[in-house]
């Protein structure tokens, strides 16, 4: 019996020395939380299309140049295209499509023969003649795209280059055609001048 307490006294004793070791120990760190995934960015919603232009009703000049306007597609420098098209609602005008773009236009048939695709926003401008097409930035006075040709065209331009052929007098019309595809008439064509005759030889005396 004191070989027991005299144990019990021993364990006791050494209990109480190492509570303040460990009181001492360092607490143990929390643990990190995880971070949280990354919310992906909202995706840019694509402006809405420009509202539609006002269209007024076309006259009958209007719908007559609307009639001469080449339809179709136009192959076109750099390997480029234009599509031109009637306005799907409204007659008398043109669309033209190029580069993902669509321009509404009225046609206004010149004096000197040309037509004009007027775009009804006053951005572009689009003029046919008779061997090819361009479109023009009116904004900044420069040629958005060039030597475009119609099927059509092309069919005038063959029958140019045939009739010089048959027709030597031909050449000397197409160097008198002036760019917008307009020959001038006989009363513009200068006259050539007379060839003065030549005077009688006098009659020898027999």
């Amino acid at each position: 019996m004191p070989m027991t307490s005299l144990r019990a006294s021993a364990a006791a004793l050494i209990l109480c020395a190492a509570l303040p070791a460990l009181a001492q120990t360092a607490p143990a760190k929390p643990v990190a939380k995880t971070k949280a995934a990354a919310k992906p960015a909202p995706a840019k919603k694509a402006p809405p299309p420009p509202p539609e232009p006002v269209l007024v009703d076309a006259d009958e000049a209007q719908l007559a140049a609307a009639e001469r306007a080449y339809l179709g597609d136009y192959a076109c420098e750099f390997k480029e295209t234009v599509q031109i098209e009637k306005h799907p609602k409204v007659a008398g005008y043109i669309n033209v499509a190029w580069k993902k773009q669509v321009f509404t236009m009225k046609p206004v048939l010149s004096s000197t023969g040309a037509l004009r695709l007027e775009d009804v926003t006053g951005r572009t401008l689009m003029i046919q003649i008779a061997n090819k097409s361009m479109l023009l930035d009116t904004k900044i006075g420069q040629r958005l795209i060039d030597d475009c040709v119609h099927p059509e065209q092309i069919k005038l331009i063959e029958a140019a280059k045939a009739a010089k052929i048959n027709d030597p007098e031909a050449e000397a019309a197409e160097a008198a055609r002036s760019g917008l595809g307009i020959t001038p008439t006989a009363a513009e064509t200068p006259a050539a001048p007379p060839v003065a005759a030549k005077p009688a030889k006098p009659a020898k005396a027999k």
